[in-house]
């Protein structure tokens, strides 16, 4: 008996050490995340009250790919304001590896300046620099628009602990991921988080520590002009078209590289939708819109290798019949006539155009992987499982228009995505940002 006791203890007792030191280990770091939270939220209060005394604030949109950009309307809300002076700052994204890294600044960098923007790259190719954005621009406010750390160090949140920093999401959120998107530690030091609706300030309320106390519901500024086209199309009537434009926008969540979603069909319809392209060529036009993170999955060699992948893309890109976008959208979703995606931000962005749009379904349960808007937008979609599906959609709901959801998508916008307070998104980031500022 005293040896069992004895045999009991052996196993009991350093078991009881590893599971007291985890709870000891949890506790520590919870309690040196609320420090953080308390120690930003005083370096914010002192930054505002020296920001509302500027004559001239200095406003950062920190851009990491150039189709991530949503906050158009806010940075031209700015341009006109005397107060103000935004300034766009291309950052690198890290993922692409270092040639097209670079490729993508110079890229993003002409495309704003060409259409008159105030834009900044953070690397100096003549003299091998990396911008110091602290030191050589010294910002009074920043404009995120992904929360995680897919550039330099340098250009992280981290890095602005006195500044006045604000979150737009760059996507509609509809997953599940809920520690992800609402409670890093970047969603908890925010000064101010720019949410599109109620669902998901009652999500960040049930799963950001700091209970959703920075958040505030705008509406998503990237569908301010989709929104705006659909009234415009309701009121002018539909344009007459000799071929069909269809958008195909995979997702990089593809087997393997899920992240625990699992949304992608890429590598099941990567040439079945080839052939679909080379079988309508004279009936639709597709657009192949890739999500960016995909390139750089397949790139990896135990998945594609980037010869592959490149010929690939430059297949869309060259054909007569067909085409790849792989920056801005919105004038390709604002002139198409219809979408194929299984993306999750396309949910809810795309239908603010109020056209036809299909799902590929992945599995039966996608649904589960879907916070509550993206359960509600998916209703609202076409939804195939396989190749025929696909084609029924084409033939029947975009070459034959027989639009049966139509009517139901016209009240699902109306009763979710329309901004607050009569407003567009931008405009209402735009003026709580001066109410916070104490600007007339």
């Amino acid at each position: 008996m005293l040896q069992k006791t004895k045999n009991f203890l052996k196993y009991l007792l350093p078991n009881l050490l590893i599971v007291n030191y985890r709870r000891l280990k949890a506790k520590l770091i919870d309690a040196a995340f609320d420090i953080k939270i308390k120690k930003v939220q005083h370096y914010q209060e002192t930054a505002l009250t020296i920001v509302k005394n500027k004559s001239k604030i200095k406003v950062v949109f920190f851009l990491p790919e150039l189709s991530v950009w949503k906050l158009d309307g806010v940075y031209r809300l700015m341009e006109k304001d005397i107060r103000f002076e935004p300034i766009i700052v291309i950052c690198p994204f890290i993922y692409y590896g270092e040639n097209l890294m670079l490729q993508r600044i110079n890229e993003s960098y002409n495309e704003f300046k060409s259409k008159g923007y105030y834009v900044i790259k953070t690397f100096d190719e003549n003299a091998n620099h990396w911008l110091d954005v602290k030191k050589e621009i010294n910002p009074d406010i920043i404009f995120f628009l992904v929360p995680h750390a897919v550039t330099r160090k340098e250009y992280l949140i981290d890095n602005f602990d006195n500044c006045l920093t604000c979150y737009v999401p760059y996507t509609f959120q509809t997953t599940y991921n809920y520690e992800i998107m609402y409670n890093r530690s970047f969603h908890n030091i925010l000064w101010k988080a720019y949410y599109q609706t109620e669902i998901h300030h009652k999500i960040a309320i049930e799963h950001a520590k700091n209970k959703g106390k920075n958040v505030i519901v705008s509406g998503y500024p990237g569908i301010d002009v989709f929104l705006k086209a659909n009234q415009i199309s309701s009121e002018s009537g539909k344009k007459v078209k000799t071929k069909k434009s269809i958008i195909w926008a995979p997702h990089h969540t593809i087997d393997g590289e899920g992240l625990n979603l699992n949304f992608s069909n890429f590598l099941q319809y990567h040439e079945f939708m080839i052939d679909l392209a080379e079988k309508y060529k004279d009936l639709i036009y597709i657009t192949f819109k890739p999500h960016p993170l995909l390139r750089p999955k397949l790139n990896k060699e135990e998945i594609w290798g980037q010869d592959r992948t490149d010929k690939y893309y430059n297949f869309w890109k060259e054909s007569r019949y067909c085409d790849l976008n792989e920056g801005n959208y919105d004038n390709l979703f604002i002139e198409s006539d219809a979408m194929i995606h299984d993306c999750d931000s396309f949910l809810g962005e795309y239908l603010a155009l109020n056209k036809p749009v299909l799902y590929t379904r992945k599995d039966d349960f996608v649904e589960a992987r879907q916070n509550e808007f993206g359960k509600s937008a998916i209703k609202m979609h076409y939804q195939a499982k396989n190749k025929q599906g696909i084609i029924d959609f084409i033939n029947k709901v975009v070459i034959d228009e027989e639009d049966t959801l139509k009517d139901l998508r016209t009240k699902w916008i109306s009763d979710n995505i329309i901004p607050p307070n009569s407003y567009s998104a931008s405009m209402n980031i735009f003026n709580d940002v001066k109410k916070s500022l104490q600007i007339v």
